[in-house]
């Protein structure tokens, strides 16, 4: 009888993997008011968190190695995942919403991003003792900031209704742009690496990245993103398309712009990006489907389960000093991290706040500059990067070779991004609940709420517009209805 039942049961890697994670999912999913706005906690950490406890270092259920999982595997995920948010940050927000705020969303993307990615290089090299190209390529992949960890806590909480609209819609776009305009970054440092002259590296960087990849990738989204939504209104119009299908154009449509882009070399985020942002322009899908919740279940089924895979495919044996990167020690990532959290953007932001609209005052300026994720974008670049030193090309060895001219870089690259992506995942998800508690404990005692953290008032420190109506003014925050036209209390 036991040889018999053991014959029957197939107790795979794969299949336990199934089993986890639609476990997790499920657990996840009856409880998600509880976890989302009592202790206000977002499915990315703890989705990695699951990737971790039940991955090959601890428990060995979930093993993406014993499946053939290899780096372009990762990289086509990561590529999918990352555009389908960044798509749905185009659809969600506010209908022609860079008309009225391009300049707040503009130093966002230039001089923040640029100051990030100098002082995240000078952190890398002083303490990774890398070289200076080296340390500008890990540097770029941890300068976006990740829309799938924004969406967790900009989404669909108690927390987020505390946050001004207008703040909220500003680090949407930031996060919905950045992971395309990171693109530049690391392909100028992949051409300083490589050591080609001044004008080489000049002619091919505005060439190739700034006009082919990027310009043109923003002008095609922006132009498919339109003419789906004139295609999709004349369908609808004329009765063509049943309803379930008019929220499957929607995933289509994301999946279909980073077809083009990665058919045609260009940036896959920014086309998706342009895409949902051409789309939605006018907002009119948005209003048409504000009752369905797409953004919220893609965030839970695909994101929550990339950053599973993330947690299990963590390189622990790599962050300690090996012959090839003997520099790597847990203390110096630790240190990294922290320099890295403290000052990649929160001393930008607080001088740059007078110059952009959306941030009104300097408490919200210090919330803009913590508020700044990197996950699985950055997971992305990091491939990418390792690609270009391997092969030249965008596509990944499975593995990193054995025998290469640059192989103590393409050594090194991977656990200092994965070690910092770890700890953004878990500081910045967890965030939200030290902010609620700090917030809470700062009300007299007669003005807090009866349970820890559950105020719904507006965060102190904070401009809170009032307003109303379905289109959006001048100010996207002057939507808020719930609020007094003042600062709240602390």
């Amino acid at each position: 009888m036991g040889s018999w039942l053991s014959k029957q049961l197939e107790p795979t890697s794969a299949h336990f993997t199934y089993l986890v994670l639609s476990g997790f999912l499920l657990a996840y999913a009856l409880f998600s008011d509880f976890i989302r706005n009592r202790l206000h906690l977002s499915e990315p950490p703890l989705a990695t968190l699951v990737g971790i406890l039940f991955g090959p270092d601890v428990l060995g259920v979930i093993d993406p190695a014993s499946w053939g999982w290899s780096d372009s595997i990762t990289q086509e995920a990561t590529r999918i995942v990352v555009s389908l948010q960044v798509f749905s940050v185009g659809v969600e927000l506010p209908k022609a919403y860079f008309s009225r705020h391009w300049r707040s969303v503009g130093i966002l993307l230039v001089p923040v991003m640029t100051y990030g990615w100098i002082v995240t290089a000078a952190f890398v090299y002083a303490i990774m003792k890398t070289q200076w190209a080296t340390a500008l390529i890990i540097s770029a992949c941890l300068t976006p900031t990740d829309p799938v960890l924004a969406a967790a806590v900009l989404q669909g909480s108690r927390f987020s209704g505390r946050v001004p609209r207008r703040l909220r819609h500003m680090l949407s776009a930031e996060s919905g742009c950045n992971d395309g305009t990171s693109f530049p970054f690391l392909y100028a440092a992949l051409l300083i690496f490589m050591g080609k002259s001044t004008g080489g590296i000049i002619k091919e960087w505005v060439l190739a990245t700034i006009l082919w990849q990027c310009a043109l990738g923003l002008l095609i989204g922006l132009i498919l993103g339109h003419f789906a939504n004139r295609t999709l209104r004349v369908a609808e119009k004329r009765g063509w398309i049943d309803p379930s299908a008019f929220l499957s154009f929607y995933l289509l449509l994301a999946v279909l712009s980073v077809g083009v882009g990665a058919s045609l070399g260009l940036d896959d985020f920014l086309v998706a990006f342009g895409a949902g942002t051409g789309f939605a322009w006018d907002g009119w899908f948005a209003n048409k489907t504000k009752e369905t919740h797409l953004p919220n279940i893609l965030d839970l089924l695909l994101n929550s389960s990339m950053f599973a895979y993330f947690g299990a495919i963590i390189p622990w044996s790599q962050f300690v000093p090996r012959d090839v990167t003997p520099d790597i020690t847990i203390w110096r990532l630790i240190v990294l991290l922290v320099l890295i959290l403290l000052f990649r953007r929160l001393p930008i932001i607080l001088l740059l706040k007078p110059l952009i609209p959306d941030i009104r005052t300097y408490r919200e300026a210090l919330f803009c500059g913590h508020f700044g994720p990197m996950g699985l974008g950055g997971l992305f670049l990091v491939i990418e990067a390792r690609a270009q030193l391997e092969t030249g090309e965008s596509i990944p060895l499975p593995h990193p070779p054995e025998h290469h001219p640059y192989k103590k870089q393409i050594e090194i690259v991977w656990p200092i991004v994965c070690f910092i992506l770890l700890g953004s995942t878990f500081v910045h998800g967890c965030s939200v609940a030290g902010i609620s508690v700090a917030s809470h404990f700062q009300r007299h005692k007669d003005e807090r709420a009866p349970l820890l953290a559950a105020e719904d008032e507006g965060l102190g420190g904070m401009v809170h517009e009032g307003g109303g109506g379905e289109s959006e003014p001048s100010v996207s925050g002057d939507e808020d209805v719930s609020l007094p036209k003042t600062q709240s209390s602390p």
